[in-house]
């Protein structure tokens, strides 16, 4: 359960990608002695995504591996802010999203599963855990989800945050009311 007033606090909602937007899995394979990586996202954690941009918040992929599946990933889900830093130094990127928006670490919410997120996650106003997170971090954060990275814990947490707001029946039904009208349909 997230407070109200904490959650209506909330600006940005910053997510870690392997362990969270993903399973953590990592497929590495090669053709033609180019190397390839893939990674599996959940559908519904890109409709949780797209319901906290409609809420008009501000989301941010700030991942310690840089992978070109994140950057296709982020631009599907029109995510400007996208910091893929090499070796996990997350604070240092962290930080200047947070520079680059005038905004305080105070009105982030960071989802994380692994050591790699606590520097950020230590930060926060709303420090979250997926429900497959190493137990150190679900020790440290505020809200420790049910779901599992890569299998919907960014739209549990998406949908916890709105409710929390006052905004989630109203973003959910608004959306479907877009998907419904009778000129929408071809």
């Amino acid at each position: 359960m997230i407070d109200a007033a904490l959650a209506r606090r909330v600006r940005l909602v910053a997510l870690d990608v392997d362990g969270v937007l993903t399973d953590g899995g990592i497929y590495l394979g090669a053709v033609e002695g180019r190397p390839l990586e893939f990674k599996r996202y959940d559908i519904q954690d890109g409709l949780g995504i797209h319901l906290l941009r409609k809420a008009g918040l501000r989301v941010a992929i700030v991942t310690g591996r840089v992978s070109e599946s994140v950057r296709l990933r982020a631009a599907e889900l029109e995510i400007e802010d996208l910091a893929q830093v090499v070796d996990a130094y997350k604070l240092p990127a962290f930080s200047a999203i947070l520079d680059r928006h005038g905004m305080a670490s105070a009105d982030v919410a960071f989802v994380g599963d692994d050591f790699p997120d606590l520097a950020v996650m230590r930060t926060v106003g709303l420090p979250v855990a997926t429900g497959n997170a190493a137990a150190e971090v679900k020790a440290e954060a505020a809200l420790v989800l049910q779901r599992s990275g890569g299998h919907g814990a960014v739209r549990e947490f998406a949908e916890l945050l709105l409710r929390a707001r006052g905004e989630w029946d109203a973003l959910w039904q608004a959306y479907v009311h877009e998907r419904s009208a009778r000129e929408a349909v071809r």
